[in-house]
Parts: structure tokens; C-alpha cells; sequence
């Protein structure tokens, strides 16, 4: 699993700039090729997305609805999720629908 964390600044610098944009209400995925045989991720947050238990929750929700995905998606990609304070997407189901979409309007459902 840590080699699926995309972690270094340059890296995740370089999905932000090259990457495809694809969006929704309170989320926005980056997708850029990679070249390997495994996609790695990173869950980041807007400005003012609140304390850092609001962060954390998110991201183990965010975290836990991709590994759900993960066996339907392409592999060979960098990921970044770039989540706003939503009060829809701060459950489980909710955060599994909009990864879901995001995923298949970028192509990698």
C-alpha cells in the first residue's frame, strides 16, 4: 500500500500542472499517466476545509471508497484528489458516489 501513496512534491506538482481535470460538487480529480504497473494516489483539501478532524474523517472515508474501486480501475495512473467542505460527500455513500463518478468521467471505470 505505500507504494500506492503518491508523496513527493515534485511529483504531485507535476499531476496538478499536466494532469486531466475532471470535477464535481465537492471534489476535483487529477489524472496524469504514470508508466507503472500500479496507480498511486494522494488526498489533499482546499483551503479552509475545516479543523483537522473534518481532514482526517475525509480522508479515511476518501481513502477506504477507493480501495472499494480499486480492482474496476485502470492502472498506470497518479491520482489526486482535491476534496472541498461538502456536507454530501461526508459519509461513506457519498463519498463512493462521487469517487465513482469521478473515475468514470476520467475514463478509469
Amino acid at each position: 500500500m505505500r507504494e500506492e501513496h503518491l508523496k513527493r512534491r515534485n511529483e504531485i506538482r507535476e499531476v496538478f500542472d499536466k494532469g486531466k481535470r475532471t470535477g464535481c460538487r465537492g471534489a476535483k480529480l487529477f489524472v496524469l499517466k504514470n508508466n507503472l504497473p500500479r496507480n498511486r494516489i494522494c488526498f489533499t483539501f482546499s483551503r479552509g476545509f475545516g479543523i483537522a478532524v473534518k481532514r482526517n474523517r475525509a480522508r479515511r472515508l476518501g481513502r477506504e471508497a477507493y480501495r472499494s474501486l480499486k480492482p474496476r480501475l485502470r492502472c498506470g495512473y497518479d491520482l489526486i484528489l482535491l476534496l472541498y467542505p461538502e456536507d454530501a460527500s461526508q459519509t461513506f455513500a457519498g463519498r463512493m458516489e462521487q469517487l465513482e463518478y469521478l473515475f468514470t468521467r476520467a475514463g478509469l471505470l
